[in-house]
């Protein structure tokens, strides 16, 4: 009776196995346009508008002609920079303390252009009137959605037509 009770459970099991498998594979594609499976969904690289971004500043700030210039230079100052240098597979043949040394040179570049910004935001900011630096205190902060963007493009990928990722490289 064992064994027969053993071959029906079996027998259920695969069964089961098979139904399951079947009805995943009969599973509608999804739709075009929709987010991928798992909850994942690709972000729509959006370039920062620097001529937008100047008009906002000067609509809630209310600035003068007189700040125009510091307006232009601060704007200018916070524009991205460009993507970083691709090494075309050259990591794999460089040795640790190499790569480390590439590492912290990319580190010195980001800091000196993060105190390029700074510079130019406190250059900016002394130009503003108390009212004009207290709106400009309330505003958010700029860039969070860009480091989302390289956050995903690292899980998914860059997306059709662009460069192959190299996830060896920090961002």
């Amino acid at each position: 009776m064992t064994r027969s009770t053993f071959g029906i459970a079996g027998l259920a099991a695969a069964i089961t196995l098979a139904a399951a498998g079947a009805g995943f594979a009969q599973s509608p594609p999804p739709p075009p346009g929709s987010p991928p499976h798992g909850g994942m969904r690709m972000m729509e690289l959006k370039r920062p508008d620097p001529e937008a971004r100047a008009q906002r500043l000067r609509d809630i700030l209310q600035l003068t002609p007189a700040q125009e210039p510091a307006l232009k230079a601060f704007v200018e100052a916070q524009k991205p920079p460009g993507p970083p240098a691709s090494h075309g597979g050259r990591d794999k043949a460089r040795t640790t303390p190499e790569r480390l040394d590439q590492q912290r040179a990319r580190m010195v570049e980001r800091l000196a252009a993060f105190d390029r910004r700074a510079a130019a935001t406190r250059t900016f900011y002394a130009q503003l009137t108390p009212s004009q630096k207290k709106a400009f205190d309330a505003l958010p902060a700029e860039g969070g959605e860009h480091r989302e963007i390289r956050i995903e493009r690292r899980m998914m990928g860059p997306g059709p037509g662009g460069p192959p990722m190299d996830h060896a490289r920090p961002e």
